[in-house]
């Protein structure tokens, strides 16, 4: 058990190092010069060198690099180009949209896919498990910003029940969890989707094994067999897709965010790269990468508390 979490603990360090430097140089390759963004086209050469002197871009591409990531190993993310702030300020403001957002929307996929793909696996080849195969396949096909859009129209302006975007803050937490329903759902359609695809496929293999013929063949009942063996050993394919769903869903709502115009981290990044905000499009990225690998070694560890047969490695 030992040996398995220091092999995934430095191959989490390798992954972040080498994030770090793919990171760094594909945004330092983007066209365009971000003090001349702020500047304007009348900006003289002397202006530009000063400023360029004060944001830390006159360095060669190498001190930039270890300059960035000594300062995010001390907790220095550095200072925005745009809003003047440092970038740990404007984290820790939008972490509190994009990570219940996340969480929320996780929750309603797993409570949708779990006895969805149950009920599919034990009904195998009925008219439910096809009808519940293609309701799927077209959570899957339906673009999230559709529905979305779909959802504002029929909630916020048809029927008003919900306000079609924006965040009111964490001071009225119902009003904060209404605002995130609509984001939350459209977010978790697809991902419930594909989850109950793979926790069908992952019982059904399961219910092939002998142990599982033995078990019923020792009186047990097709859904008895499921709940007592089957389903604990379906599990670690689901916790892997569970796992990338939370990583996507922090990361990967950009369009969401911007369809309700939440103030997240995605927006954040989409903000930072219309502005040439250099450094808050490497730190805010960098930092979502440590999420999703940091988030993708707790599966590891899942997986171990899952199958027995990892914690004697």
């Amino acid at each position: 058990m030992a040996r398995y979490l220091l092999l995934r603990a430095l191959s989490l360090g390798l992954s972040l190092i080498v994030a770090s430097v793919v990171i760094f140089a594909l945004i330092e390759v983007v066209p365009g010069d971000p003090a001349s963004f702020m500047m304007g086209l009348n900006a003289t050469e002397e202006n530009l060198a000063a400023l360029r002197t004060a944001l830390g871009l006159d360095g060669t591409m190498p001190e930039r690099y270890f300059g960035w990531i000594i300062g995010m190993l001390t907790g220095d993310f550095g200072t925005s180009y745009t809003y003047r702030v440092p970038v740990a300020e404007l984290v820790l403001d939008r972490i509190w949209v994009s990570l219940p957002l996340a969480l929320f929307a996780l929750t309603l996929s797993t409570l949708i896919a779990f006895p969805v793909g149950i009920l599919a696996a034990s009904r195998r080849g009925t008219l439910a498990d096809h009808g519940i195969m293609g309701a799927t396949q077209l959570g899957i096909a339906v673009p999230n910003f559709w529905f979305a859009m779909l959802l504002v129209l029929l909630f916020a302006v048809t029927l008003r029940w919900f306000s079609a975007g924006g965040f009111p803050g964490w001071d009225d937490p119902f009003a904060a969890i209404k605002a995130l329903t609509l984001p939350a759902i459209a977010l978790a359609l697809p991902q419930a989707s594909i989850l109950a695809r793979v926790m069908r496929s992952a019982l059904l293999d399961t219910l092939d094994q002998d142990y599982i013929r033995t078990a019923r063949a020792k009186g047990l009942s097709r859904p008895q067999a499921i709940r007592r063996h089957a389903l604990r050993n379906a599990l670690i394919p689901v916790l892997t897709i569970i796992g990338l769903q939370f990583s996507f869903l922090l990361a990967g709502a950009i369009i969401i965010e911007n369809v309700f115009f939440l103030p997240g981290l995605g927006r954040l990044i989409f903000q930072g790269i219309t502005q040439r905000d250099l450094i808050v499009v490497e730190s805010v990225t960098m930092l979502l990468v440590f999420a999703v690998i940091l988030v993708t070694f707790l599966i590891d560890l899942a997986y171990a508390l899952v199958d027995p047969r990892l914690r004697r490695k």
